[in-house]
């Protein structure tokens, strides 16, 4: 696995990053210039946030599915359906 899938497996709160592995990223971290440490803490922030927004974009679209599908499958919208 490589370490950048690693970073995002902890983002996203993974419970199947082995210890071997978590701890292989935290030495990583530990060798870093602090700058570079908050660089990576900004880039786990945003894989988090970008996580966040996607299951809300996927909650949302199963949300409206009923609704649109009072819109969308109708006989009137049926010739647009075939092309």
């Amino acid at each position: 696995m490589y370490d950048r899938d690693l970073v995002r497996l902890i983002a996203e709160g993974a419970t199947t990053v082995n210890s071997q592995n978590e701890e292989s990223i935290l030495e990583k971290i530990k060798s870093l210039p602090p700058e570079r440490v908050a660089e990576v803490e900004d880039f786990i922030d945003f894989l988090r946030v970008r996580a966040e927004e996607q299951r809300l974009v996927k909650s949302a679209t199963r949300a409206s599915e009923p609704a649109f599908k009072k819109i969308w499958d109708n006989p009137e919208d049926a010739d647009y359906d075939r092309t």
